[in-house]
């Protein structure tokens, strides 16, 4: 069996965290999401961590069932379009109406609080664990002290973290 490794959640974590406030816009969000290499941020109310929200929080407010549709971004005019397939049904008449009414409404309205966080001196085993977890399908942990966000640790860092010891070991 492999020894435990001495890592912490302080060694992976990113601290400059890209992060957003309960009040702005989803459509604003959802297009920053687009652009960023990552698919969800902390959301920050008085310096206190009061959420996440994720692509999926966001994509899931345009989907219906039968078809796609690729979502515009600036009402109006339409800037960008996002490179989210969600699937509608062009029998659905609110579509439209539905776009422009989610876009408009403030991220505290889809953000998750349930949060499953760790603080500074969270081992690699215990983050492994927590991203592991089927049950959540959880993609990154932020890190804080008290309900201050200080980090996050993403599935990409506890893999890398998990490669370069192997190959530390392997040396």
């Amino acid at each position: 069996m492999a020894p435990a490794s001495s890592l912490i959640a302080a060694d992976l974590m990113t601290t400059d965290v890209d992060t957003v406030a309960p009040d702005d816009d989803i459509g604003e969000v959802l297009g920053r999401l687009a652009r960023a290499e990552f698919n969800g941020v902390p959301v920050i109310d008085d310096g206190a961590l009061v959420g996440i929200v994720t692509q999926r929080d966001l994509v899931g407010l345009f989907e219906t069932e039968d078809r796609t549709l690729w979502i515009p971004v600036g009402f109006p005019p339409f800037l960008e379009t996002l490179t989210y397939a969600v699937d509608v049904s062009w029998d659905d008449l609110d579509l439209g109406i539905d776009l422009l009414r989610n876009t408009n409404k403030p991220v505290r309205s889809v953000m998750t609080t349930d949060l499953v966080t760790v603080d500074r001196e969270a081992s690699l085993d215990g983050l492994l664990n927590l991203l592991a977890d089927e049950e959540r399908d959880i993609n990154r942990v932020p890190v804080v002290d008290g309900d201050e966000l200080v980090g996050i640790v993403a599935r990409q860092d506890v893999l890398r973290a998990l490669r370069d010891e192997r190959r530390a070991g392997g040396a």
